[in-house]
């Protein structure tokens, strides 16, 4: 399969060794989040945040919760992807876009606030579970945003989420999903590594 995509897929690579001596602009960063935010996300909630460590004092900052990582300073920028809980009370706002544009029937919109209540009022481990499958919906996009920006990427969960929460004061309702590194790659990274063969992981049935 010829695809731009399909090949993006196939010759992404996890980035562990970034030039520091390559910085961004701020204008890509926006690009970046901007890619990432088309992800899907459960009844349009779009419930993440980003926040991107860009200046050398908030890298350090973050590195210091970061396990210590050189990837997270050396790296262009380093992002915190945050997933906030599901909370039905949000989905008027964030579906009144689509309603005022015409893609959504307002009774759909109000269909929709009705079936995230019955999800995820009063199921604070079910609306944790969206806050990271949208965070890591995000973060996914933006690593492919990324790769088509001719840069590297690095996720990462080694770091403390409360020292995170608490450096870069995170709302109640907002968890550290992961960091995610972008910058350019140096020489020595890996190319991607082989994937297990899908006899192992495919089951059709």
């Amino acid at each position: 399969m010829n695809h731009p995509i399909v090949s993006a897929i196939e010759t992404r690579q996890t980035i562990n060794l970034f030039d520091p001596d390559r910085g961004i602009s701020d204008e890509q960063i926006h690009d970046l989040v901007r890619l990432a935010t088309m992800a899907p996300s459960s009844f349009n909630l779009q419930n993440w945040r980003f926040i991107a460590a860009r200046t050398p004092e908030a890298k350090a900052r973050l590195r210091k919760v970061g396990w210590d990582q050189p990837k997270i300073t050396d790296a262009a920028v380093t992002f915190i992807v945050c997933g906030q809980l599901a909370d039905h009370e949000r989905t008027p706002e964030r579906l009144a876009p689509a309603v005022e544009s015409g893609i959504m029937p307002e009774n759909v919109a109000a269909g929709w606030q009705g079936a995230a209540k019955s999800l995820y009022f009063e199921q604070p481990q079910r609306a944790r579970d969206e806050a990271v499958r949208s965070a890591t919906f995000g973060a996914g996009a933006l690593i492919f945003a990324a790769h088509a920006m001719g840069l590297g990427s690095a996720p990462m969960i080694g770091f403390e989420p409360e020292g995170v929460a608490r450096e870069f004061e995170l709302a109640a309702d907002e968890i550290p999903v992961m960091l995610l590194s972008v910058g350019f790659a140096t020489p020595e990274n890996w190319p991607q590594k082989p994937r297990r063969p899908l006899t192992q992981v495919l089951q059709l049935v």
